[in-house]
């Protein structure tokens, strides 16, 4: 949809449906703080301004509507400004996992088809190297921060242009990319339809209770008189960018973005800010909760009324502590980056459930289903699917991939789980990292909720390993508290405690220890890179 401001003010649904949501807060509020950051921080009117002038500057390099434009930035106000002047002039946006190694980054320039290029100083080596790899297709490579060599600066480029609204606004997209459990990322990429964040407002076309970004957003009550939100997270990653940044701003609404997440600084960034609002994911709860009860006394949180978690399972008795320190502020989300009608619960409601990730939407369809495609019985585990949504997504420029995530209009990640009775979804694990021992099935994360629930614990990874009779056996990687010592005595410990809570085939046969367990960026632990080297040189890997 294409309209035109010719300077004339915008009103909100004019604007959710051209990306100008910030130019209408702008407009309304112009003073209000929108983001606060390490790196300097913009009023509404001065992100407005700025992402009025990158717009121009896309134009003015010949960049058309669809075209691809990467980012390789940390979280600081450039990331946020780049994002709304895509959204402005009908650009697919993909912002870069800065923590890729090798030649990753270059990858995603080159893959997602990119004519412009924005990096960070931070990252100025990866930044070079993909400029170098892929030379011939960018139109525009600019530099934050600082500078890198054979890119233009940010702020001189940007000075150069005017900063009044834009005119002829035409809606941009989004095009992320997967963590790529197997092979490079791949991009999860649908035709521009619906702005993100028109649900966010509940001006979308689409039924609300189908859209877990929606339904948070409604649940969150945002006001954009007094709220503030925080961005633990980093901003490239689905879920802060969703709802710590994108939700917060299209409802007028500031966002403090975390340069690196650390327990402490969270709370004291909290009580500086008088934040209402956040995302987190259950590694951050379980640091927050291993914080000195002196420490955690210092702050108050008394503005704090909306935690909202997901993309990693939560043990029970953890999200518990959370409710219990914090009172009934905690929500939590089950929902894929590639769409669909997702899950959501409120904390009144997950404490009659406890361990639930919420009920189906009716207009979702969501379903689980077993190996051969059948609906399996209320309570038995199986695979769940979600219901495409009305502009399917695919995977860019893979259509092995994407046609191997169908099964006619549903979509799975490979996530199992099981309905009860009154048809809350209670997740089990994932069907890539479940164990197989003599046939029977395993779920990793059991094990792992029970281990993290020892005082000795800071956190655990269960994971397969081979056993020539038995085909595989259950092993722990624990990380210890600071002030343990790991110990023959304490690994029998650790079985036993498990042994006393699980079926005994359910507990780890050994365990070892290490310092600190490999995970995303996001703080989800990667089962897969500490199940890998207890099977490297075999040919089968279960």
């Amino acid at each position: 949809m294409v309209v035109e401001t010719n300077g004339a003010p915008l009103d909100q649904g004019q604007a959710m449906l051209t990306g100008m949501t910030v130019a209408y807060h702008a407009q309304q509020a112009p003073s209000r703080l929108a983001v606060v950051s390490n790196y300097g921080n913009r009023t509404f009117a001065e992100l407005n301004a700025r992402a009025n002038q990158l717009a121009r500057v896309f134009r003015a390099a010949g960049l058309k509507p669809d075209d691809g434009v990467a980012m390789l930035l940390v979280n600081r106000p450039e990331f946020i400004e780049t994002y709304y002047a895509c959204m402005r002039v009908g650009l697919r946006i993909t912002p870069i996992n800065w923590h890729l190694t090798g030649d990753n980054a270059s990858y995603v320039v080159g893959n997602c088809e990119a004519k412009a290029f924005i990096a960070d100083v931070r990252c100025q080596q990866p930044a070079i190297d993909a400029l170098n790899d892929n030379r011939a297709q960018l139109k525009l490579v600019l530099a934050a921060g600082g500078d890198i060599e054979g890119f233009e600066d940010y702020n001189t480029r940007l000075a150069a242009e005017d900063d009044s609204n834009i005119d002829n606004p035409e809606i941009g997209t989004q095009m992320l990319y997967t963590s790529g459990t197997t092979g490079r990322p791949k991009g999860v990429y649908r035709e521009r339809g619906l702005p993100p964040g028109a649900m966010a407002s509940g001006t979308g076309a689409a039924p609300a209770a189908t859209d877990t970004v929606n339904r948070s957003s409604v649940a969150a009550g945002w006001n954009s008189e007094t709220d503030r939100a925080l961005c633990t997270g980093p901003a490239y990653h689905a879920a802060p960018l969703a709802f710590n940044i994108i939700a917060p701003l299209t409802n007028g609404v500031g966002t403090v973005l975390m340069d690196k997440w650390d327990p402490e600084e969270t709370l004291r960034l909290i009580d500086e800010y008088d934040i209402t609002h956040t995302h987190m994911v259950a590694t951050m709860f379980h640091r927050l909760l291993a914080l000195p009860e002196a420490v955690r006394q210092k702050y108050k949180a008394k503005a704090l009324r909306y935690i909202l978690h997901g993309a990693a399972p939560c043990p029970v008795h953890v999200k518990q502590a959370m409710i219990d320190w914090l009172g009934p502020v905690v929500y939590e989300y089950y929902a894929a980056t590639e769409g669909g009608g997702g899950f959501f619960v409120g904390p009144e409601e997950w404490l009659t459930k406890p361990g639930t990730v919420g009920q189906t939407p009716a207009e979702a369809g969501n379903k689980i289903l077993d190996d051969e495609g059948n609906e399996v019985p209320q309570g038995e585990v199986g695979t769940i699917y979600f219901k495409a949504p009305a502009i399917k997504f695919e995977y860019f420029k893979d259509t092995e991939k994407t046609a191997g995530s169908y099964r006619g209009e549903y979509f799975t990640l490979g996530d199992m789980g099981y309905f009860d009775e009154d048809g809350y979804l209670f997740l089990t694990g994932r069907s890539a990292e479940t164990i197989i021992s003599g046939g029977v099935n395993i779920y990793p994360q059991e094990t792992d909720d029970v281990l993290l629930k020892h005082p000795a614990v800071a956190d655990v990874c269960t994971v397969g390993i081979p056993n020539d009779e038995w085909g595989e056996e259950v092993k722990s990687v624990v990380q210890l508290k600071p002030e343990f010592t790991e110990s023959d005595v304490l690994v029998g410990e650790l079985i036993g405690f498990v042994r006393e809570r699980l079926p005994a085939f359910k507990a780890p046969r050994t365990i070892d220890f290490v310092e600190d367990l490999p995970r995303l960026p996001s703080g989800k632990i990667q089962r897969r890179h500490v199940r890998a080297p207890y099977w490297a040189g075999r040919d089968k890997q279960i």
